[in-house]
Parts: structure tokens; C-alpha cells; sequence
């Protein structure tokens, strides 16, 4: 009898532990999967640990609906590989040790709790895997970047490839993208995709793409702290750079505008003393970047038009698009007309604009540019939703201004109630919860109903909204998009306009 209890003890104790293997191996690519969004950077990893901490510490795996997918990259399958060996490890010499010290029937019950235990440490040896690859990856990556560097180096030379640099705290993708079209016709331009704009990122475009064909390379440079757009500037070497605008944005890595407005200047050193530096005017901190430089300099905006080189006058914007005159200071003006929607689009065309006429286009030739310059998807896309419904995609992560100018451009629309879909704003610091409650009271200036996704997060809004006497009634609380898209059934009709504004990725969900 009891051998035959040792013996089922003994079974319990194998399936226990087949069972875990399982699970660490599935909860395993979850954990990759959110280290691999957070640039494989621990730091970040913790964050996302401290705000999630129910997923984090989950022993099952956690379905998401992940906007970004785990790439199983080479560096996602070494960082898997040493994450597993270190856990299966340290599973097999806790184990002989119990075994060693203690008697078989204790040492059955004791492995079993451990191996619950160990199903609680996953991010824990995440972060020990990650921290153990790191030296090997540096190396990795520095001859990836060396050989994209030589690359350009040897482009510039031998073809007289033209960087373009583009960078800003928002912007600087519909700028990438806008350009892009701009350019395409007159000539031949690679641009980086989107998100593509960090040292790696940069570095796989370069190696992998550019090529001597290419007559321009657009590449967009990313950072979130200061000396990081001086790796990516020592990357790609620019020609020309461009400082879209400046604000609020991952604030809890900056911790201030001065480190922003300091970083993203980290272009403009960096541009040879043949270089252009292209500067968005109206933008308050950009302004000052700009009246410090001395640089070659281009000014572009929508006010202050004896400073500028480039600005848009008589803007008209409605819910089909923009029309304005555009004025060149040595070239002239011309009467233009875009689908973008809003004000801060055409002054994000403009920058373009400065990029193609600098570059030798005509006021014509960028005129035609600017009719067939499609909007950036996620980035106050206008689609036909179901039953009539006008739909607002102004998904991309979110900023103060930006936030602001998709009210503005919602609140252009005339016909039908006016629905705002949003998480609020995150990044931002110890600035959070001030601006989302600032926010809340803009939507009450033009919302007929708001959506907010995530209880908690929300709550600053919400507050927003009721000291602006907004009807509790119209204010719906859900915890998820999916929870959202069933109330917008609920409550929409034919001509209303619905506006998603910000989707946040995976590491933020409720």
C-alpha cells in the first residue's frame, strides 16, 4: 500500500511537472512578446511589470489582442533559448537538492511547491535572461550598425545619396510619409517603415534595402532620452534635418521639456556644415531651437510670416479637407488643396513642402503633390463605418496638442452627434493626470457622448467631464475596445462621427 501511494505520489509529481513545462514554455512568448515592444530594454520591461502586474504574474498565459505581434527574430530566439535553459536549470538543482536533504515523500510534496512558486518568477528570470544576452547583443548590434554606417558612408560617395532626417516629439511619421509622396515622382526614395526609427531599425533598412539606385533616403529618428538621436544621426549621416514639433511627450524618460527640446536638437548638431536645418515655426520650443542655430536654416509655419521661408495663409478647413495658399519667399504662392484633415496637417505639409522645393521642385509641382497626399493610417484617417457612420482613426498613440487638434477637427463636422472612443494619454509623467483631466473638459466642449476605455486610467477625464457639467448619463465607462465597439452600437446612428482617439498598445491594458 504504501508503495503503491509512493508510486501515484511519484506520477502526481511527473504530470506537475510536464504541466509546468507547458506553461512556462506558452507564458514564455508572452513575456518575449512584451519585452520585444519594450525594445528588449529592462527598464521599460519593469514598467510594464509594475503596471500590469495581474498579467505579469498570471501562471497561465494571457491572450492579447497584440496590435504587434511576437517577431521571432534572431535575438527573440537567442533571449528564449537562455530564458528557458536558465529556468529548466534552476528547476533541476532546486529539485536534487530536495531530494538530497530530504525523504522522498517530502521531497515530492516540497518539488511540487516549487515549481508553483517558480510559475510566479517568469518576469523575474525575463529580466535575468535578457540582462545575461545583453553583452553578446551589443556586440551583434554594433557590427550591424557599423556595417549600415559604412553603407551610407559609401552611398553618399559613390551616388549622391541625400539623407533626410525627420524628427519631433509628434509628426514626424506623417511627415516621413508625406513626403515621401512628395518626392516620389521627381525621384527615387527609400523611406524608412513605420516605427522603423531606432539604431536596429535604421540599420535593417540600410543593409537590407537602400541601395545605389536610390536617389533619396527618408529616415525618421526616434529617442527617448537624451544621445539617442545622436547614434541615429551618426547612423545615417543627414543632409537635411527637420524638427517636426516639440511637447509633452514620454515624459516619464525625459522628465522635462528642456531634455526633449535638447535631444531632438541632437539632429541639427549633427547635420554637416553644408546641412540644412528645417524648423517648424509655430511650435514654440522649435522656434527656439531654431533662432539658436547657425545652420543653414529653413522656417515653416502657419503665423509670423515675415520670419518664415514656407507658410500656409487663408487656411479653410472643413470635414472634406483643407484648402490655403501656399507661399514660397522667393518663389511665390499658389492656391492649394488637400483630403488631410485640420490645421496641424497642413502645417505637417509644409515641412514637406520645404523638404521638395529645397530639393528643386516647382510651386506646381508641389501643389499637384499636395492633392494626392493621402493621411497616415491611424492618424485622423476618415472612414465610412458601418450603418453611415463617419469614423474618425486618430489611433496612434496620443499627445496633449495632438489630442486637442483631433477635437478641433471633430468638432468641424456638422452633422450628427459627436463620440469620442478613448484610453486618455500616457507617458506623460507626473503630467498624466493633470492633462487627461485637462482633456476632459476639452471633450465637453465637443463630444455629445465619450467612451472611455479603462476604469482606472479614465478616471482623470471623467472628472474633466462632470466639472465641465457634462452629462453623467453620456459618459460610458467600458474596459475594453471590444466592450466600446458594442456601447457605439448601442448609441450611433446614420451621419454621426465617431472618434477613436489613441489606442494603446498591449503594455497598458486594464
Amino acid at each position: 500500500m504504501d508503495k503503491t501511494k509512493l508510486i501515484i505520489e511519484f506520477v502526481v509529481y511527473l504530470v506537475a511537472y510536464i504541466a509546468w513545462r507547458v506553461l512556462i514554455t506558452a507564458k514564455a512568448k508572452y513575456h518575449l512578446n512584451i519585452i520585444q515592444l519594450n525594445e528588449y530594454d529592462n527598464n521599460k520591461y519593469r514598467d510594464w511589470i509594475k503596471n500590469n502586474f495581474s498579467k505579469a504574474y498570471s501562471p497561465v498565459n494571457e491572450k492579447t489582442d497584440s496590435k504587434t505581434p511576437l517577431v521571432m527574430t534572431d535575438r527573440a530566439k537567442r533571449l528564449l533559448a537562455t530564458y528557458l535553459n536558465i529556468y529548466r536549470g534552476l528547476v533541476t538543482v532546486v529539485i536534487l537538492a530536495i531530494l538530497c536533504f530530504t525523504n522522498y515523500r517530502i521531497s515530492i510534496y516540497a518539488g511540487i511547491i516549487f515549481l508553483l512558486i517558480a510559475l510566479f518568477m517568469q518576469p523575474q528570470m525575463m529580466i535575468v535572461a535578457n540582462a545575461i544576452n545583453l553583452p553578446k547583443e551589443k556586440k551583434i548590434n554594433m557590427r550591424f550598425y557599423t556595417s549600415a554606417q559604412e553603407k551610407i558612408r559609401r552611398l553618399k560617395s559613390e551616388s549622391g545619396l541625400k539623407v533626410i532626417g525627420i524628427t519631433g516629439s509628434f509628426g514626424k511619421t506623417s511627415v516621413k510619409f508625406f513626403t515621401s509622396t512628395m518626392l516620389d515622382e521627381k525621384f527615387r526614395v527609400q523611406n524608412t517603415p513605420s516605427s522603423y526609427n531606432t539604431p536596429m531599425g535604421l540599420s535593417k533598412v540600410i543593409n537590407n534595402e537602400l541601395d545605389s539606385s536610390r536617389e533619396i533616403f527618408l529616415a525618421e529618428l526616434g529617442a527617448y532620452k537624451p544621445g539617442e538621436i545622436h547614434e541615429v544621426a551618426s547612423l545615417v549621416q543627414p543632409d537635411i534635418g527637420v524638427i517636426t514639433a516639440i511637447g509633452p511627450t514620454h515624459m516619464q524618460m525625459y522628465k522635462t521639456i528642456e531634455n526633449i527640446m535638447k535631444t531632438k536638437y541632437e539632429l541639427i548638431e549633427d547635420l554637416d556644415e553644408n546641412g540644412t536645418a528645417i524648423f517648424n515655426y509655430d511650435n514654440k520650443y522649435v522656434r527656439e531651437l531654431a533662432d539658436k542655430t547657425t545652420k543653414k536654416t529653413i522656417r515653416y509655419g502657419t503665423k509670423d510670416f515675415m520670419k518664415l521661408d514656407y507658410y500656409a495663409k487663408d487656411i479653410e478647413v472643413s470635414e472634406r479637407g483643407s484648402t490655403f495658399t501656399l507661399v514660397s519667399k522667393e518663389k511665390g504662392s499658389i492656391e492649394c488643396t488637400t483630403k488631410l484633415l485640420g490645421e496641424h496637417s497642413v502645417q505637417n505639409l509644409l515641412a514637406s513642402v520645404a523638404i521638395g522645393m529645397e530639393l528643386g521642385m516647382s510651386l506646381e509641382e508641389v501643389k499637384d503633390k499636395i492633392e494626392k497626399i493621402e493621411s497616415v493610417e491611424h492618424r485622423l484617417n476618415l472612414i465610412e463605418g458601418q450603418g453611415g457612420v463617419i469614423v474618425i482613426d486618430d489611433a496612434f498613440n496620443s499627445n496633449p496638442v495632438g489630442f486637442r487638434a483631433a477635437l478641433k477637427v471633430l468638432s468641424q463636422f456638422k452633422d450628427g452627434k459627436k463620440i469620442i472612443v478613448t484610453p486618455g494619454m500616457v507617458e506623460l509623467g507626473e503630467m498624466e493626470e493633470e492633462e487627461n483631466y485637462k482633456v476632459g473638459k476639452e471633450i465637453a466642449k465637443v463630444c455629445d457622448y465619450a467612451i472611455l476605455v479603462g476604469i482606472k486610467r479614465t478616471e482623470p477625464i471623467r472628472r474633466g467631464l462632470l466639472d465641465s457639467k457634462f452629462d453623467e448619463g453620456r459618459i460610458i465607462s467600458v474596459r475594453s475596445l471590444n466592450d466600446a465597439t458594442s456601447e457605439l452600437g448601442k448609441i450611433t446612428a446614420p451621419r454621426d462621427v465617431v472618434l477613436f482617439e489613441n489606442d494603446l498598445p498591449d503594455s497598458y491594458e486594464e
